[in-house]
């Protein structure tokens, strides 16, 4: 008899309908302007079978980065010219970001977009890694590459909501620590709307 995929519960909550994503999800009184312009990209999702059972891949990025130094964040980042779409983007940047060959890359699909508060709209690109995979995290961007249980990132009982100021006002964000590592905004967002699915 042929091995239960690991990944089935993920690919059966890709098959269910799902609705697009917002930093602003927490904060409905926010008044967003119609003719904001944002700027396309992609993150990878990416899932391995571990010791711990199925695990995500997260980063943290530089301590040295302008933007979001420190966060936690997928790989990914924005649509560049000569990228075909968010998922050629997602699979570029994790090549450089982590040293993840596109060849070990199953894509399996993609969420709804996220709306990022710094101006972004992030398609959520979820794949299996293929074989054995040590990460090289990019000195300049990466400072570390690991990995949290799916188990956990799944389990709406795990995230708390949160707070903190953003132009003047406290802004309301999904956050699911895991360890010493403090996932939350976006990242914490998109593996909040994945455990929704899959508990349907």
């Amino acid at each position: 008899m042929k091995p239960a995929d690991p990944l089935a519960p993920v690919l059966a909550a890709l098959a269910r309908p799902g609705r697009p994503t917002s930093d602003y999800d927490l904060n409905p009184g926010t008044q967003l302007p119609d003719d904001r312009v944002l700027c396309a990209a992609g993150v990878l999702v990416a899932l391995q079978a571990g010791p711990r059972g199925v695990e995500v891949i997260l980063t943290k990025r530089s301590s040295r980065l302008k933007h979001h130094p420190g966060q936690i964040a997928f790989p990914g980042g924005k649509v560049d010219a000569g990228d075909a779409d968010a998922v050629a983007a997602a699979l570029r940047e994790a090549e450089e970001e982590i040293g993840l060959p596109r060849r070990q890359v199953e894509v399996l699909g993609r969420a709804e977009a996220h709306e990022t508060v710094t101006g972004f709209l992030v398609t959520p690109v979820f794949a299996r890694i293929c074989g054995d995979f040590t990460p090289v995290p990019e000195a300049g961007e990466v400072e570390e590459v690991f990995s949290v249980p799916l188990s956990h990132a799944a389990n709406p009982a795990r995230y708390r909501i949160e707070g903190r100021p953003w132009r003047g006002q406290v802004r309301r964000y999904y956050a699911v620590p895991y360890g010493p590592y403090y996932i939350w905004g976006a990242t914490a967002r998109i593996l909040r709307a994945l455990a929704d699915r899959m508990a349907e």
